[in-house]
């Protein structure tokens, strides 16, 4: 089993556990300053070797760093999109590596990261704190299944920073999407953004084989995302191909960008290379700031703010939630809910304007004290 011996230091008596680890050699821990802690400690050794859990300390007095590259591989593409993949490696280098790349598995408490959390929650937004801390908590976990560590610290921290206002929406009229492409280079993608909701890889990533001309759709099946000025071309955000419809106005325009072009010929651009929207400084931006002076009322937009035009637009038309969530590509209802709660706000007055055309009338007593009286 083990045994327990004591010895002088300079601090005073101590005590010793020495026992035998699964594999048979001797090893021992030292400075248990009570016979209690001592015996406590070779108690909990004991029942993690007869349960199979047993972990040899040694092998905790790793640094984080030892598994962190495997943790990183673990999401390199195709496992993980690029540019989320980029975002883990930027949080790791940035926020998780200055403080724990070298520090001992073994040595680090749940407390340190919580004040850790809280420290990088006063510096950066909670998307930055929860990526962070996932990252960390990921590569414990690998330690965790590497059995050189019986509990990870980084789980089941609390007190995270609560979601933010976060950032206002801007939707836009028909009339400012009109004017917005009849100033841009490329009205056509203007207004397929607008009135069609994609995102703006799924829409340079649109080839002509992609387009049913008859039906009038979309095949969403390809996203041209740009990661450090390079295109990336891989499967759309929710990885499930679509069917997105567009409108019959649109349909002239979209014949005319079909024109000429082979089957894999992106379809907007010069069918060759991917399109790219480059800042302030890009058509885009030049577009709007054209608009602007046509009309003041059109606010600063990006292309993404034209996906929520869309969804805008599609709501006030009398779309239901169920379709917009298909048009916008959301993986479920409630996470288009929770994203254009805010355009739904009038469905609530027509829900209560239905409910009084329905209702009876029901007579009411006079007198001070009035209430709803029981149908006779």
């Amino acid at each position: 089993m083990g045994g327990i011996t004591p010895y002088e230091s300079a601090k005073g008596r101590r005590y010793r556990v020495r026992y035998r680890k699964p594999d048979r050699t001797e090893t021992e821990k030292r400075g248990f300053t009570t016979m209690r802690e001592a015996k406590l400690y070779l108690s909990i050794v004991t029942v993690s070797k007869s349960k199979g859990e047993y972990i040899d300390p040694s092998s905790s007095r790793v640094p984080v760093s030892m598994f962190a590259d495997s943790w990183l591989r673990s999401k390199q593409p195709p496992m993980s999109k690029p540019s989320y993949y980029m975002t883990l490696e930027q949080a790791w280098k940035n926020h998780v590596a200055p403080v724990w790349a070298d520090r001992e598995i073994s040595s680090i408490r749940r407390s340190e990261v919580q004040d850790w959390v809280s420290d990088l929650a006063t510096r950066k937004s909670r998307t930055v704190v929860i990526r962070s801390l996932g990252i960390l908590a990921g590569i414990l976990d690998v330690a965790i299944d590497d059995r050189r560590l019986a509990s990870n610290p980084a789980r089941r921290v609390r007190n995270l920073p609560r979601n933010g206002p976060g950032k206002r929406r801007v939707y836009l009229t028909h009339d400012q999407v009109a004017t917005l492409a009849a100033c841009s280079a490329y009205p056509t993608l203007v207004l397929t953004l607008a009135y069609c909701g994609l995102r703006w890889g799924e829409a340079t990533g649109l080839r002509v084989r992609s387009v049913n001309r008859l039906r009038r759709r979309f095949v969403i099946e390809e996203n041209a995302v740009m990661i450090a000025y390079e295109i990336h071309v891989g499967t759309p955000k929710t990885h499930e191909r679509r069917s997105v419809p567009y409108p019959e106005r649109l349909a002239p325009m979209i014949e005319q960008a079909c024109a000429g072009k082979g089957p894999e010929g992106l379809l907007f651009g010069d069918g060759i290379n991917h399109m790219r929207n480059s800042g302030e400084k890009g058509w885009f931006a030049n577009a709007v700031r054209r608009a602007q002076e046509f009309d003041p009322s059109i606010p600063r937009v990006t292309p993404h703010d034209l996906r929520h035009t869309a969804a805008s637009l599609a709501i006030s038309s009398g779309a239901n939630v169920k379709a917009v969530q298909r048009m916008l590509g959301h993986a479920s209802a409630a996470m288009t809910l929770d994203t254009y709660a805010d355009l739904f706000d009038d469905d609530l007055d027509a829900v209560a304007t239905r409910l009084n055309d329905q209702m009876p009338l029901v007579a009411l007593p006079s007198g001070p004290q009035t209430r709803y009286a029981r149908p006779q």
